[in-house]
This record gives C-alpha cells, structure tokens and sequence, in this order.
C-alpha cells in the first residue's frame, strides 16, 4: 500500500510536469483523476498511523471523497473524449452520497467498509461503461485499459466490501494481509499504469486531432479551408453517387469585395469576411460542408440536399446576410451564388465544381447579387 501510494503521488507530480498547463477539459480531467486519488492514498496510510478516532474519522473520510472524486474526474475525462455519456447525473450522487453514509456510520466497521467499497465498485462499473460506444475519433484502443482497469478495481473493491460487511473476522481492518486485499492492492498497482498510459495516448490523440483540425481550419472565419476542402469533400461526393442521395453545391463569392478593402480598409474587410463566415456557420446544418476556399470566394456543399432544398438554403443565408450587414458592419454587403446539384453525367467532384463555378460567373456577369442554376 505504501508502494501503491508512493507510485500515485509520483504520477500526480509528473503529469502536471509531462503534460503542461495548457490542457483541455478531458485531459485536465483525467490528470486531476490520478492527483485526486493520489490525495486520497495519502490520507489512507495517514489515518492509519494515528489512533485518535477523529483523526481516523477525519482522514478516512476525506480519503473516501478523493476515490469518488478520482472516478468523477475520470468519468469527465471520457465525456470530453468519447462524447456525451449515460449516468453523469446518478455518478454524481453517488460520489457525494458515499463519504457521508461513511462518516455517518464510521462506529460500526461492517456497516462503514460495507457501504464505502459497494459504492465505490459501483462508481467503478460507471467509468467502466463510459469507456463502451465512443461518439467522436478519439475513441482508440486506449479506452479498453481504462475499461479493464476500472472493471477489475470494481471487482476487488466489491470483494473487499463482502469481506467487511458480511466475513469481518477475515478483514478486520483496511491492513488486514487478506489474499483479497493483497491482490486489490496488486492490483491497484497494476492499474495505476495501465490508466496513466491510457490517459497519455488519448491525450495524444486529441493533441493530434487538434492539429488536424487546425490544419483544415481558416483561422479567419472558422470554417474549412481549400486543404480541408479537397480532402473532404472528395469523400462526401463519392458517398452521394455511390448511395444515389442528391448533392448540392453553392459557390459563393462575396460581391465588390475588392472595393470593401480599398474603400474601407483591411480590417474592415476581414471583419465582413468572419461575419459571412459565423453567418454560414450557424446556417448550414452539422452534416454540411463549409469552406473559404479564396479570398471571398466560399463553397458549400450539402449532402442530402437536392435543388429545392438548396435554394431555401441559399435564401436563408442572403437574407441573414442582409440582417447582419445592417447589424454589425453598417454595410450593404451582398453576394453572387452559383448551384449545381449532382447529376449522372458527374464523374467526379471536378465536374461538379466546374458547372457551379460556371453558373457562379454567370450571376456576375448578370449584374451580381443573385444565384443561378447551372445546366
């Protein structure tokens, strides 16, 4: 137990020293997970050496609250990483219900080990569960080694709290060399690695997915740039003529935007362009791809959509555009639009391209400030 408590508190230090500052809710989570129980370890051995029972009261409680706490923290962890998860709401009782049943039946000891490790156990089959259906990419192998190791500490957990609810004259105390809680304690060990690797691949995975995304991401309106364009929207074209599902695609371009910069100036300009970008980015719906793949020039393009579907779309946007424009820039800011929907005779995504950016000219050479169907 000593040796377990010595390994926490070193990983509680190094973390903070490994992964820097700067983290996310997740990986601040999950470090803090780590820390808290290390906290809680330090307690334990503690309220061991004292034989005041306020102290051991004190201390064991306290040491109760950092395991729940520790589990919480870690719970958090795969809801910033997986996605939302099931059972927030019940872990959360539990973690606040567990140290005050302790506390308030700490004189009868089958009672207290009882309650504390069957809650505990049950907080661990929680964390465990939020390890299953991952609902973003960062969902890797490392969340089996959380999985396995939360679900073998709920099984020794629950194994200690039989022992002392039920068998007490075979664990009279937390220190009792029980084969039981020998093999928790190995146990624990065991899994304070597997966790803390865990906790450093995913940590890496969303590091990297950070990197990704920046890399695909025009830092000036937030939405896809031209290299996360090319890449992604091959990918959904070929979806829609593989499943058959129409495809719509609006090339946009801001209109005189030259003149905005001339006559306005630059940061003018770019606050038009982060205005028509949140525009579309509170328009266009989750499955849509947006991007800024020129200067004023946007492509966007909408699975599911076909031509009536699309022009309602563009007639939201226009119209939020004007409402913005009188909002926030005291300009009137139109654009010119070309449509092309998915047809047979499209080969490939450059087809589609090349018929919208023709119907987007069009609308220029029309007098601008419209949208046009290509052929």
């Amino acid at each position: 137990m000593v040796i377990n408590a010595a390994n926490l508190i070193v990983v509680a230090t190094a973390l903070p020293l490994l992964m820097g500052q700067r983290l996310s809710w997740a990986a601040g989570s999950a470090r803090a997970s780590l820390m808290v129980q290390a906290l809680g370890w330090v307690a334990i051995l503690f309220s061991g050496l004292w034989a005041g029972r306020w102290q051991d009261l004190l201390l064991s409680t306290f040491a109760i609250a950092c395991f729940g706490g520790g589990q919480w923290f870690m719970f958090e962890a795969m809801r910033g990483w997986l996605g939302p998860r099931r059972g927030r709401t019940l872990l959360l009782a539990l973690v606040v219900l567990t140290p005050i049943g302790y506390a308030l039946s700490f004189q009868v000891y089958p009672v207290r080990v009882g309650w504390a490790n069957f809650m505990i156990a049950a907080q661990l089959l929680m964390v465990a569960q939020s390890t299953l259906s991952p609902g973003t990419s960062l969902g890797g192998p490392w969340r089996w080694a959380v999985f396995g190791s939360a679900l073998t500490m709920a099984g020794f957990t629950a194994a200690r709290g039989v022992l002392g609810a039920f068998l007490t004259d075979l664990y009279p105390t937390f220190w009792t060399p029980h084969p039981v809680n020998v093999g928790a304690t190995v146990a624990t060990n065991v899994t304070l690695v597997l966790s803390s690797v865990a906790v450093l691949v995913a940590w890496r995975g969303e590091a990297e997915a950070q990197l990704r995304e920046q890399a695909f991401r025009d830092s000036l309106t937030g939405l896809t740039n031209r290299k996360g364009w090319d890449e992604l929207a091959k990918s959904a074209f070929d979806q829609a003529r593989r499943h058959g599902y129409p495809l719509s695609l609006l090339m946009v371009d801001l209109d005189h935007f030259k003149r905005i910069n001339d006559s306005q100036g630059h940061d003018v300009g770019d606050q038009v362009l982060r205005m028509f970008g949140k525009l579309i980015r509170d328009t266009h719906r989750s499955g849509d791809l947006v991007a800024r793949i020129g200067g004023e020039e946007f492509a966007l393009l909408l699975p599911q959509t076909d031509q009536a579907g699309a022009l309602l779309f563009e007639q939201r946007l226009r119209q939020g555009l004007q409402r913005a424009c009188a909002e926030q820039v005291s300009l009137n800011v139109n654009y010119s639009a070309g449509l092309a929907c998915l047809q047979s005779g499209d080969a490939g995504l450059t087809d589609l391209l090349v018929r919208a950016d023709t119907a987007l000219y069009r609308a220029k050479d029309l007098g601008r400030g419209r949208v046009e169907l290509a052929g």
